[in-house]
């Protein structure tokens, strides 16, 4: 297999993360005989210090030229003031946007080593195995914001498209699994 990978590292953790992602991502290439072709990118903050974008043209070019897109953390106390001008958050909206990205998958799974030092009891968390699908590219992210001195506003408002396509993809994943979706 041939694959282009764009890497975009962030900020704070992100870099570190990535680049042991990178490691585990050459070896497994390594091992199975795979050609990896790697395009690093900045995104985040690290973006708006050197372009002024938390999504410079060339990152999201690399991103939509990419087979896939292997995206560390973002953001930091250098730029999380509320008067900020541009927020590594933006660029992170804007590239699900374009590249159609609207489901998260957050598995939960017990790993049995660590079943016995959960806060809950062993038995309640046993044979966990869940899976979230939430939407990333309407309501709540997308949303009319309004403030003033009196009063603000986040209205959280999702079309019947967005909400029927999450749902298929949440469906999709439950016939493989325990075909249950709740």
């Amino acid at each position: 297999m041939k694959a282009r990978i764009a890497v975009i590292a962030g900020d704070g953790i992100g870099p570190e993360v990535t680049t042991q992602a990178v490691h585990v991502l050459q070896a497994v290439a390594a091992r199975f005989h795979h050609e990896l072709s790697l395009i690093e990118a900045p995104f985040g903050g690290a973006a708006i210090e050197l372009h002024g974008d938390p999504l410079p043209e060339t990152t999201l070019a690399a991103c939509q030229g990419a087979d896939a897109v292997l995206l560390g953390a973002i953001g930091g106390p250098k730029w999380s003031s509320p008067q900020a001008k541009v927020r590594p958050e933006t660029g992170l909206l804007r590239l699900r946007k374009l590249l159609g990205l609207y489901a998260n998958l957050r598995p939960v799974l017990v790993h049995p080593a660590l079943r016995n030092v959960s806060t809950l009891k062993p038995e309640v968390i046993e044979g966990v195995d869940l899976l979230f699908v939430r939407e990333l590219t309407g309501g709540i992210y997308f949303g009319p914001k309004t403030r003033d001195a009196r009063q603000a506003s986040d209205l959280c408002q999702y079309s019947v498209e967005e909400i029927e396509r999450i749902v298929r993809v949440a469906a999709r994943l439950a016939r493989t699994r325990r075909r249950r979706l709740l």
